[in-house]
């Protein structure tokens, strides 16, 4: 009777933890004034698949990603190499102009995902595990931040764990609906996020370890499962094979595009940055792994299971040349189910432990939130918004094309065409270009030190051409000039 009331409790207490967790992710999706370039890509992305859903392209959409590749397959206009899950569901919300839901479409998937992750500790452990799970992933800071960007790896999360709950209950519970799912949800993962593809190899280890043979091939379920992932991925490698040729085009563009930015981080960048990306929960799974090690936890089938995701996914993602820290994030709920199966474990200590971890997750989320909100209403960011702003005023013409380096951040505030300053800045060969391509259209320079910064081409913009907007502000410089084209004759 009396662990009844204290599940009863729990159950309620879930709820407060879920309007927390989504209050919270808003606070860090309203603080920032300006979209980045891989958030407007993706809502641009959504906004042109509005019009034509089967158009999944840059050809004729006024705008560009940064694809340098010349390959004719691997190279513009085709964008396969950016998931396209993401911009689908902004497809939906635009078609059905809902603007006003966008920004909150991902804190909210994340907000899902902190009640996913109690469900899964419930499953695998207890519900006191997955309460203690859920707290520590509604704090954590990478998740956090990352909910409040249109970004792909909180979306990716989400299916991740998704995936994760229908395994277990499919194939450890042995309920057949949940087999079936489990190649569903994957399939979605991996159309959320390429890098969820690294998770197929880890369920056949699993499989292996657990039955020490093969006959968890003989489950018709499991290959239903695989008929099932395999029809949800179809619409995908058909695009695949009318785009590029081959059923696994967009896959190996993806391949081929992780090469695109960012150059090399070292083996040792999540370290580095392990209390930005956990705080004080990277340093309680430390202790909780050695608890499992030292304890021999690691022989049940809950724990092993999370322990090969966590090794597998984590040395796919140590040995990727670029590195960045929310492409841990799809381990990050894990790492916190492990932790939270640890304080469980504490018994009479655990409360105290719990508590103290929590004021430090809460400490760190507000540092990190301050040094984000004084980032974000720099000179630099502000500027280059007000010049975005200025570019939307009514007596700028729909018609005109803006020369910038941020595509499509500027086409996401304005919806004029862009045009990519060229790598080799040369305004004479540069303006006869424009002459013989742009005839009776007005161009834009927007020159900013968001990111372009180049003394050779402000002298020459200054020079040549009139100035029609200027913002300084502390560090930040934005400038638009405006060029007239010459008439056909």
């Amino acid at each position: 009777m009396q662990n009844s009331l204290v599940m009863e409790k729990v159950d309620k207490l879930i709820i407060l933890i879920l309007i927390f967790s989504f209050l919270i992710r808003v606070t860090f999706l309203i603080y920032s004034p300006l979209r980045g370039w891989d958030e407007t890509v993706y809502l641009n992305l959504g906004y042109h698949l509005s019009k034509n859903p089967f158009d999944y392209s840059l050809k004729n959409s006024g705008w560009n990603d940064f694809i340098p590749s010349t390959d004719i397959k691997y190279g513009w206009p085709n964008i396969g190499f950016r998931a396209p899950l993401l911009p689908y569901i902004l497809s939906v919300f635009y078609s059905l102009n809902l603007f006003f839901l966008i920004p909150i479409i991902v804190p909210f998937i994340g907000t899902l995902s902190v009640f996913l992750s109690y469900i899964l500790g419930g499953k695998l452990f207890s519900k006191i595990v997955g309460l203690y799970s859920a707290i520590l992933f509604s704090l954590i800071p990478i998740h956090v931040y990352s909910s409040g960007k249109i970004w792909t790896d909180t979306l990716v999360v989400f299916f991740v764990l998704l995936t994760l709950i229908s395994f277990w209950e499919g194939y450890e519970k042995e309920n057949v609906k949940y087999k079936v799912l489990f190649g569903l949800f994957l399939a979605l993962a991996i159309m959320a996020r390429y890098t969820s593809l690294w998770m197929v190899p880890i369920f056949f280890v699993y499989f292996l370890i657990r039955d020490n043979s093969l006959k968890f091939l003989k489950d018709k379920y499991l290959w239903y499962a695989i008929g099932i992932f395999s029809l949800t991925l179809f619409p995908w490698f058909a695009y695949g094979f009318v785009y590029y040729g081959n059923f696994l085009g967009a896959f190996i563009h993806g391949y081929k595009a992780a090469g695109y930015w960012g150059g090399t981080q070292p083996w040792s960048f999540f370290l580095e940055n392990s209390w930005k990306i956990f705080s004080i929960v990277g340093i309680l799974s430390i202790i909780s792994f050695l608890y499992i090690l030292i304890k021999k936890e690691f022989l049940r089938r809950e724990i092993y299971f999370l322990l090969i995701l966590i090794v597998f996914f984590s040395s796919i993602v140590l040995a990727m040349p670029h590195k960045e820290v929310r492409f841990i994030m799809p381990i990050v709920p894990v790492i916190c189910l492990i932790s939270g199966f640890f304080i469980d474990k504490l018994k009479k200590y655990k409360n105290v432990v719990f508590g103290i971890v929590c004021i430090v997750l809460t400490t760190s989320l507000w540092g990190i939130f301050k040094v984000e909100y004084n980032n974000a209403y720099a000179g630099i960011n502000l500027c280059f918004l007000r010049g975005n702003e200025f570019l939307t005023i009514d007596s700028i013409d729909k018609n005109s094309l803006i020369i910038t380096n941020q595509l499509p951040i500027v086409y996401y505030y304005t919806k004029k065409d862009v045009h990519l300053y060229p790598d080799q800045w040369d305004l004479v060969k540069f303006r006869n270009i424009l002459d013989s391509n742009y005839q009776d259209r007005k161009i834009y320079f927007f020159y900013e030190n968001y990111e372009l910064i180049d003394d050779n081409i402000k002298k020459d913009l200054d020079y040549n051409f009139k100035k029609v907007f200027e913002c300084m502000e502390g560090w930040g410089n934005s400038t638009i000039y405006e060029l007239m084209l010459r008439k056909n004759q």
